[in-house]
Parts: structure tokens; sequence; C-alpha cells
């Protein structure tokens, strides 16, 4: 990006790199997920192509589109390299969540303000999308050839856990495609993450928490509102909600948790310093402490349940025959959907039901001490130089899961700055990405392109 001159406003300038002007013109193109129906509107998600097709001409002419059985949505490309022994795929996806109603302006207006470029989906994830074109537009120009062959696989129904990309990793299989390193979303560089560690660190999924939805319901009499009973049907449930929540699963300390700390206890501050480089000796202790954290520290170190949705009477005046919650739950490595059930079903007690209405057990560790995750952390000191690349467990979920059954390399990281308001915005209101940074985010996959190993 060329320096803006003392008459260019940055947003002139920003306006001139292709990446932002492809970002901006995808953003607009709202290819919500919802539940009903299942994925984005088609039509839209057709436009969107042809909106990338025009920003990134040289990627559609010279690379093989592959059609993917099942998923007409989805994007699947293959980049020929010098040898197809060791391939690479990159992934991000096409959809986004609605956007509600606490925006400060348009949210598919795709603003530029300031250097900075406010959107649904910026970080979830078509700044992802625009990044990895860009990298490779700008490598084709250059006749840069690959030294693998790379994939690039863009789904289109993510948010809603879609099968697009479980349809793209079977035709990979059909193939015969056997992935070296799959790279998807999931970590950041993030800053402002722990108390008394003022560097960004760089965040590199080694595997995902399993996601399982359950239906909590009791039954009982019903009636009119004016003659309540004791005990009926929302009582039980609330109690039975309640009590999920005074008792959640026990807290550990996994591998991959007390290798990020390692890694980052020397550079915190203060006290936090020699209780990070202590975590292994002291695992329990860690756990417990962690857990009395709340919110994202305690999420790493253990399963959990959160009652997500209501449901009882139609009528106020009615008393429910039927109550349900409904409870997401995130499972950690290590654990499985039968621990799961087990600890609900004891804790909630007799007389509620427990309904599984979709599972999805913890994925599988991912190295984080060989060449493929050597390769990453290198391309993060390049383009973040003050970052520490460390493993942890993506807390949510990615279509990268769908890969694992293909490549035992499978990472999730989008490679740009987000700060915790930014973090606070995926998913929420003002979801927003800086220009630089998703320049940063541009070079780092141009780079990992560019080293890969022959």
């Amino acid at each position: 990006m060329s320096s803006p001159t003392a008459s260019t406003h940055p947003d002139e300038t920003a306006h001139q790199e292709p990446v932002v002007a492809a970002l901006r013109a995808m953003v607009r193109v709202p290819t919500v997920s919802l539940r009903s129906p299942d994925v984005a509107d088609p039509a839209l998600v057709a436009e969107l192509h042809r909106v990338m097709a025009a920003h990134f001409p040289l990627l559609h002419a010279r690379l093989e589109r592959v059609e993917v059985p099942g998923s007409p949505g989805a994007l699947l490309f293959r980049w020929p390299g010098r040898s197809a022994e060791r391939p690479v795929v990159l992934m991000a996806h096409q959809d986004v969540v609605p956007a509600g109603e606490d925006w400060t302006g348009d949210p598919f207006e795709a603003r530029l303000e300031a250097g900075t470029l406010w959107g649904r989906g910026v970080l979830d994830d078509k700044g992802s999308v625009a990044a990895v074109c860009q990298a490779v537009e700008d490598l084709l120009a250059a006749g840069h050839t690959p030294a693998q062959d790379v994939w690039l696989s863009f789904g289109h129904e993510e948010e809603v856990s879609g099968e697009a990309a479980a349809h793209a990793a079977a035709e990979l299989e059909r193939r015969g495609v056997a992935p070296w390193l799959v790279l998807d979303e999931g970590g950041a560089v993030g800053t402002e993450v722990f108390p008394g560690v003022a560097v960004p660190v760089a965040f590199i999924g080694v595997a995902e928490k399993g996601t399982t939805s359950l239906h909590l319901t009791a039954s009982g009499g019903g009636g009119h509102a004016s003659t309540p009973a004791r005990g009926g049907a929302t009582a039980r449930l609330a109690r039975a909600v309640l009590a999920l929540e005074k008792h959640p699963l026990p807290a550990r300390l996994g591998d991959v948790t007390v290798e990020m700390f390692r890694r980052l206890a020397p550079h915190a501050t203060g006290p936090i310093g020699a209780v990070l480089a202590r975590v292994d000796r002291a695992r329990p202790v860690a756990a417990r402490a962690l857990a009395a954290m709340g919110g994202e520290a305690a999420a790493l170190v253990r399963t959990t349940t959160v009652t997500t949705t209501l449901a009882g009477s139609p009528a106020l005046n009615v008393v429910a025959t039927r109550a349900t919650a409904g409870v997401n739950a995130r499972i950690a490595p290590g654990e499985s959907v039968a621990d799961l059930l087990a600890h609900v079903r004891r804790t909630v007690g007799e007389g509620i039901e427990v309904e599984v209405v979709e599972h999805g057990e913890p994925t599988p560790l991912s190295p984080w001490d060989d060449e493929a995750f050597a390769l990453l952390e290198a391309g993060v000191r390049e383009v973040f130089p003050d970052a520490v690349p460390t493993p942890y467990v993506v807390l949510a979920a990615t279509d990268g899961r769908f890969f694992t059954g293909l490549c035992p390399r499978v990472y999730r990281f989008a490679p740009f700055r987000m700060s915790a308001t930014q973090r606070a915005s995926i998913h929420g209101p003002d979801e927003h990405l800086h220009v630089a940074d998703l320049l940063d985010g541009v070079r780092f996959y141009r780079r990992l392109l560019e080293e890969l190993p022959a």
C-alpha cells in the first residue's frame, strides 16, 4: 500500500487497493444464512460469485473450477503446482449471520471511514475470502507457480452448520487428494487477551470443540392460569436449567492450553508470568482458577453448557403442558457427547426429557511441533513480528472440522489483528476491519503460498 501524501485522505488511498474494493463489493451482497431456509439465498450467492469473478479475473481464468456435488453454491478451485504430492487447502466461507438492529449505519453498506471498513462479514468471513483470493491474484499476475497443488474451498452455509464443506471434502477424497495442510478461519492475532500479557497473540487453532445442542423438556398438567398447581412444567424446567448452570462439567487443563501458557509466560508481566510458567506442574489448581474467571478463560478449560432458548405456553393465561429449554454445549477435546449426556441427565434429574437435537464430537488435535505448523509460525513472525504464535483450541465450530478425516494437519487461523472490541463485533453489531490489517492478511496468505515446501 502506497503511503498517503499530505494531500491524500487515507480513505482515498484505501480505495486504490484492489482487495478493499473487492471486499466492499462482497459485503454489499447480503449472503445471510438462516435456519429457515437453511442456506443463504441462492440468487445472492450467485451474485456474490459474479462479484468475485469481476474482482479476481486471473483466478477465475487460470484456476480450475471444480463442481461440488450436492452444494452448487460452494466454490472449489484447483491451482496446479509443480507437485501434487503435498497439496494445501485454503478455506473460508461466503455466508454471514444476520445483522440485527443495533448497527451504527447500514451493515451492508461497506462503509469505509478513516482507514476502517465496516460491514457484516468483514471479519467473519468474507475478509478471509477476499484476502486469499487477492493473494492468489497477485501471485498469478507475477507469474508464480506454487510448489504444491493449492485448493481453495469456500463454503456458503457455514453459519448454519451446513454440509457444503463436507461435500467439498468428499469431492477431494473421491479424487484421491490427501491434503498435507488445511487452513481455515478460527484464530486471529488478538490483543487485550489475557491480563498481564501486553503483546499480541497469534492464536492458531489446532482443534475445535464439539458442538452439541439439546432440548430439555418438562411435561405436566395444564389448565387456567387462575388456578395453578405447584410443581408444574415450567417450574420443574426452571429448576433443571438452574441446576445445569450451578453444576458445570469439571475443569481440566489440556496439553494445548498448557503449551499456550508456556509460550505466553515469558511475555507476561507481574505475578501472572510466574503463574503461567508453573501451569504444567499445577494443572488442577490452574484449571480451577481459570474456570473461576468465567468467559473465554473458563471456556478454555471445560465443556460448557448454556441455555439459549425457552418455550412454554402459547398464551399468558394458560398453564403450559410442556416447557422446553434449548441448551448449546461446546465439548472440550478429551471428552465426548456421551460424557455430556451423562452429566446433563445426572444433573437435571428424573422427570426431564433430554433430547439430542444435533451433535458433534471435538476434533482430533493437529500437531504443533512439525513442519506445517512451523510454516504458519514463520508467516506470523514475518507479517506480525510483535505477536507470539501459539496453538490453542477453537471454542466455536468451523468448516475445517469436515477435513479432519482427510488431513491430520487442519489449522484454524484468520491472519488479521483483532482487538477485544472487534472480536465482540463478530456475530454482533458494528463488525469492522482496519484496511492495514486486511492488507497484512493478504501478505500472510501470499507468503504462505510462496513458501510451500517442495
